[in-house]
């Protein structure tokens, strides 16, 4: 059987990170893994989506729509953008933060409101203020972390795998601040 998870946000949310910590964590429990990543505009704050397969044997890399069993958003609009590609009983986990697209900041569109309560009538939702979470650890970058921890709770992997997965992909300095992110964001 093979486990599809997304992660989307926008350009400088620490995707690619995630992603990789995630890849680790299903090499090291022996699961053939297929990544996959999609950049739209990522240095000018546009949609960047990664794409984690993995099972026993995994052909492709890319997950359909309606196929997610997990959908990690580091943005709330990107949760909405992307929500479709949720399964039926997927986990859709939510950072609260909001990071308005250039079609907003001109005045030719406005961010919508009520995203995350549209959402939960149609799907499980987590969310969680990571931004908020991680200036409290006095490092607002390891949010993304935060999230991860939050969604490691619907994924197969015990809490001490994840820890030392972090250790080994995160760079060295960042290790301690990284592991008490990911406990914040799973302990919630």
């Amino acid at each position: 059987m093979t486990k599809n998870i997304m992660i989307v946000g926008v350009g400088g949310q620490g995707t690619l990170l995630t992603s990789r910590i995630l890849g680790g964590i299903t090499l090291q429990a022996g699961y053939d893994v297929k990544l996959s990543e999609v950049h739209g505009m990522a240095q000018r704050g546009g949609s960047v989506v990664t794409f984690v397969r993995y099972g026993e044997t995994v052909a492709e890399p890319i997950v359909e729509e309606g196929q997610a069993d997990v959908l990690i958003a580091f943005e709330t609009l990107e949760a909405l953008r992307y929500a479709h590609f949720l399964k039926k009983d997927g986990v859709l986990v939510v950072n609260e933060q909001k990071i308005e697209p250039i079609t907003v900041v001109t005045g030719a569109a406005k961010y919508p409101e009520g995203i995350l309560e549209g959402l939960k009538e149609e799907h499980t939702v987590y969310q969680i203020d990571a931004m908020e979470e991680a200036k409290k650890l006095g490092n607002a970058k390891v949010f993304n972390i935060i999230v991860l921890g939050m969604a490691a709770k619907h994924m197969d992997f015990t809490k001490e795998s994840w820890l030392d997965v972090i250790e080994k992909t995160v760079p060295p300095k960042t290790v301690d601040i990284n592991k008490k992110a990911f406990l914040v964001g799973y302990g919630s």
